[in-house]
């Protein structure tokens, strides 16, 4: 009953006790009694997150759960970290407590307050200068995305033909582009960079795309033409692929240019 419970951890709350949920995320789905005890802190079941740590759709997974727990109030705590990726990961969704074999090995005695003080510190220098690497990465792809949108406007004002389209060797991660009018409307197929050359899938011609997350994004903060907005990470339902889309306005807001990009090779 879970009403029942919810009354007993009450007590306990009352009482001064820090309500937590262990292994979760694993089997029952525990959703109801996360919002049912609105608990202090969330253990993440050991197997879901080392697999979550070695990517894949379980990432996705758990940064959700991860998200969903931050703005809920609770802490997060990742269990097994036994690896700098798994300890990278963890910081990464925002774990407040980190149990592992990383460290040390469990042993019978406690260990002083801070024998691990410099080693985490050099750990987490070591991911803090990884995630700024990243970081630098993406804005030199933001820029090359700079410097080729207005090559794709152009082209599209001038209604040239296909073969007017440059070579887009040094772009390896752009998937396809395709326009759409300003409320969503795609007016053109996708132009696919596929096998060194352009190919054309006219599949999607006339659907909208307003419904998307990152289309609200545009519209909120790109109207400015000079403005490049570029979405989240999503995993794509066709191919399966994550993939992250650019997107400015152009030819006096009327028109959307909107570049799928494969978030792997950014």
């Amino acid at each position: 009953d879970l009403q029942r419970l919810a009354d007993v951890v009450a007590r306990y709350r009352h009482a001064g006790a820090r309500i937590a949920i262990d292994d979760f995320g694993a089997g029952y789905s525990q959703l109801d009694r996360v919002l049912a005890l609105q608990p202090d802190i969330l253990k993440l079941d050991m197997r879901l997150f080392q697999a979550a740590a070695r990517g894949g759709p379980s990432s996705e997974v758990v940064k959700a759960l991860a998200q969903m727990a931050e703005k809920t109030g609770c802490w997060i705590i990742a269990e097994g970290v036994e690896t700098d990726a798994e300890l990278n990961f963890a910081l990464e969704c925002g774990a407040r407590y980190l149990q592992g074999h990383l460290f040390a090995q469990a042993q019978a005695g406690f260990f002083a307050g801070d024998a691990f003080v410099a080693y985490f510190g050099e750990l987490r220098q070591r991911y803090v200068q990884a995630k700024l690497a990243e970081r630098a990465r993406l804005m030199q792809r933001r820029q090359q995305l700079s410097g080729l949108m207005p090559v794709l406007q152009a082209w599209a004002l001038a209604q040239a033909p296909l073969e007017q389209l440059p070579c887009l060797a040094a772009y390896p991660w752009v998937l396809r582009f395709f326009l759409c009018d300003r409320h969503g409307t795609q007016l053109t197929p996708n132009l696919e960079w596929r096998e060194q050359r352009w190919q054309v899938d006219a599949g999607y011609l006339g659907h909208n795309w307003s419904w998307r997350p990152y289309f609200y994004h545009l519209l909120a903060e790109g109207w400015d033409e000079r403005r490049l907005i570029l979405s989240s990470t999503y995993r794509d339902a066709t191919t399966n692929q994550y993939c992250l889309t650019a997107g400015q306005f152009f030819d006096d807001g009327q028109r959307l240019l909107l570049i799928d990009l494969d978030a792997e090779g950014l």
